[in-house]
């Protein structure tokens, strides 16, 4: 990271003619910008012809970024393999579960297991590490770019064959393999690994322990990619920094957890959706995840927009002041750089009328102003860097979970773990409650409150961990359909919710989905789904018009665990999460304004960064806890150093 903020977006110059090139470098001077993302799709540009390379055109891109004292995340530009791949290698291009092969034409068209791809991909990497790794310019290596965005799973030959691999490691034996995945149902039982394929289209639904453990090995085999390029770029640069950015909170097809224990830095874009109502706190929840994959380390911004995007059914322009707002909110969660896609929007291709920072309109534009005033306030900002946010409640989410509850033999379509976890998250922002994300697995200590939204899917280790955290005198809240199956997707017998019926002190019988909302004592309501429960030694806090519990809380340890079987509305939700935070101890950063969200960012040695968003049309008053006042007009949003 450079001295201060890191501040700027993906610089293409090989989409434009080279006397464009020093206008860009002396506009980004004006900007504030010390560093760009360079390289990410060159491959074509610098390998023209297969094994042909042509440097000379990006030596002088890199000497003009060193010259004016602009950092390089310097990528490997191995997201989009050119022409001359798919047609030499087709049989390395990816193939879907209908069985028919994608071609050429946009990005990531390789398949992630292809021995030819990978053998393609780090010949080039190595070629560009060879060539820069002295340059005074690089300052990062970008490796790759948005892995499985769009190839996250490949259903080929190849793909099946690494798959089997996997398996034998997992499994050891057939018998083995056989027995996590259930196969005696439906006469599945395979006698020879070669009997095993990737879940390719079926007449039905097919096995869910191998639809899971397909899409785990999918992760893994890109997160393999990554390394392999990352191993090599560290043999020849050592003391370079490597990260990938990921799309932490939006893109569920890698374990994000899993690429993060890999990077020296985590990075991530991050990108509105227009058809949520209060996109900001999306934002948040990406924000904190982000933050979260870390360990609480800042982390780098390495995407987001200045204004629209071209690929949502409607794309909307961002409003004035808003692009400030969401860079800023991103600091103040942790981010130590705020960076766009792209630096010159794109006259040709499929991005043309995604928004940059340097629009077609040039700098004669409302987005041009914003973005040089950003630049200079975020120059003002350099102490934040390496500071970080304290949250004291955990949200654990699971890409495991996700994907087993993906399968479609479910007793609803209705339950969707990521927008019920974003729900319970927004509940705690309303709050002004700070929250990490974190994985059932992990180090809980740290923490007076977790939340566990949805967790159909536990191990045995995230299931112990969650007790343990409340045996020691913490408190939990646990939300419908958690704790049903074990990590290869079979049912936890002897009463749902299997792996925590202990902690909360309360067995079901049956899952009753909603078609209807229901009433429940308290005058809440619920949805979706509700279960047939009784208490063993927990509490009735807020039952069903049956008597049945809707709400239950269970001392355990020295410790509390609370149960909801139902989706509680919003206002419900918040009243139960906001009495697990009185219980445990969680207070805000700020007495709670509607749309205004404060967050701190602290330094070891006591220094701090108090962020306050205003998100309103309307100017707010914020008390600190401190008891320090604190004003931010409409739309506005301020940063104070105590």
């Amino acid at each position: 990271m450079p001295d201060g903020i890191a501040y700027g977006g993906d610089w293409n110059p090989e989409q434009w003619p080279e006397e464009t090139w020093e206008q860009d470098v002396a506009l980004m001077r004006e900007a504030g910008v010390n560093r760009v993302s360079v390289g990410i799709f060159s491959w074509s540009s610098l390998e023209p012809v297969e094994g042909v390379f042509d440097f000379g055109w990006f030596d002088r891109v890199m000497d003009l970024l060193a010259e004016n004292g602009i950092g390089a995340n310097l990528a490997t530009p191995t997201a989009s393999p050119p022409p001359w791949f798919s047609e030499a290698y087709p049989q390395a291009l990816p193939v879907d579960a209908d069985g028919r092969r994608l071609h050429h034409g946009s990005r990531q068209g390789f398949c992630p297991s292809s021995p030819l791809y990978r053998e393609k991909a780090l010949r080039i990497a190595e070629q560009v590490a060879l060539r820069y790794r002295d340059h005074p310019a690089l300052a990062l290596w970008h490796v790759h770019n948005e892995y499985g965005c769009h190839n996250a799973r490949c259903y080929c030959d190849t793909s099946a064959a690494a798959f089997r691999a996997w398996l034998r490691t997992r499994y050891s034996s057939l018998d083995a393999l056989n027995e996590a995945w259930g196969t005696a149902f439906w006469s599945q039982r395979y006698s020879d690994w070669s009997q095993i394929l990737p879940p390719r289209a079926t007449p039905s639904f097919p096995n869910p322990g191998q639809q899971l453990d397909f899409r785990r090995f999918s992760s893994d085999a890109l997160v393999e990619l990554y390394v392999a390029e990352r191993d090599l770029l560290k043999r020849l640069t050592p003391d370079v920094p490597a990260t990938t950015n990921l799309m932490a909170g939006a893109h569920w097809d890698m374990d994000c957890w899993a690429f993060a224990a890999e990077l020296d830095v985590v990075s991530t874009d991050h990108y509105l959706i227009g058809a949520r109502r209060e996109r900001h706190i999306d934002l948040a929840f990406a924000a904190d995840y982000a933050r979260s994959l870390g360990g609480g380390r800042p982390w780098l911004l390495m995407e987001h927009s200045t204004s629209a995007v071209n690929w949502q059914p409607r794309n909307l322009a961002k409003t004035p002041g808003e692009l400030r707002r969401n860079s800023l909110q991103h600091l103040a969660r942790g981010a130590d750089g705020i960076m766009f896609f792209q630096w010159r929007q794109s006259r040709a291709g499929a991005e043309k009328w995604h928004s940059a920072m340097l629009p077609h309109a040039g700098t004669d534009t409302r987005i041009w102003r914003e973005v040089v005033a950003l630049g200079a306030e975020l120059a003002g900002l350099s102490g934040v860097t390496g500071s970080t946010v304290k949250a004291d409640v955990a949200l654990l989410l699971d890409h495991s979970s996700v994907w087993a509850q993906d399968h479609p033999a479910q007793p609803t379509s209705e339950l969707d773990p990521v927008e019920e976890a974003k729900r319970w998250h927004a509940a705690l922002w309303r709050a002004g409650v700070t929250c990490d994300v974190a994985r059932p697995e992990g180090d809980l200590s740290g923490y007076r409150l977790v939340v566990v939204p949805q967790l159909y899917l536990v191990s045995d280790e995230g299931a112990a961990g969650l007790e343990e955290f409340a045996r020691r005198g913490g408190v939990v809240v646990v939300g419908p359909y958690s704790g049903i199956v074990d990590e290869h997707d079979r049912v936890r017998l002897g009463g749902y919710p299997g792996a925590w019926r202990d902690l909360l002190g309360v067995s079901v019988e049956e899952f009753l989905p909603l078609d209807a909302p229901i009433r429940l004592a308290s005058g809440a309501s619920g949805g979706v789904w509700s279960e047939a429960a009784r208490v063993t030694t927990a509490k009735v806090l807020d039952t069903y018009a049956s008597g049945e519990p809707a709400w239950t809380r269970n001392e355990f340890g020295d410790g509390v665990a609370h149960y909801l079987t139902t989706l509680l509305d919003d206002a419900a939700l918040a009243e139960v999460l906001a009495t697990a935070c009185r219980e445990a101890g969680v207070s805000p950063e700020a007495v709670s304004v509607p749309g205004v969200e404060v967050v701190r960012r602290s330094h070891p040695d006591g220094r701090s960064f108090l962020f306050a968003v205003n998100h309103t049309g309307e100017d707010a008053t914020v008390t600190t806890a401190e008891g320090e006042t604190v004003t931010v007009a409409a739309g506005d949003a301020v940063v104070i150093p105590g």
